[in-house]
């Protein structure tokens, strides 16, 4: 069965650091570009970062790069997402999900979710 378990959202405050983790289960991580969204309320799913596994590159969306960065353990079956000097509109609902072979910033392109990690940042 496959799953994905997202971990490590919080309250934290403006300027700040957390660590997303996201753990799969029931396929192997290679052959899969590993996204992270996030959703506001009130707002569309938007693309956050993403790693090809197959080709080991990344990608960031203009408003994270910099500030967030994307990675993975193998042995572990984790994706990680690295948070730094994180902001108020940084605040969503942290998803992660897969995609097969490559990476995409649109939702609809990845097959399987996670059920969120709220992150809010806040004073």
């Amino acid at each position: 069965q496959v799953q994905l378990v997202e971990s490590g959202g919080g309250l934290v405050q403006p300027g700040g650091s957390l660590r997303l983790s996201c753990v799969a289960s029931g396929f192997t991580l290679n052959s899969y570009g590993i996204g992270w969204f996030r959703q506001a309320p009130g707002k569309e799913r938007e693309a956050v970062s993403c790693i090809n596994i197959w080709t080991d590159s990344t990608d960031y969306v203009d408003s994270v790069k910099g500030r967030f960065t994307i990675s993975r353990d193998n042995a572990k079956s984790t994706v990680y997402l690295q948070m730094n000097s994180l902001k108020a509109e940084d605040t969503a609902l942290y998803y992660c999900a897969r995609r097969r072979r490559s990476c995409s910033r649109s939702p609809s392109d990845f097959d399987s979710w996670g059920q969120g990690t709220q992150v809010t940042v806040s004073s």
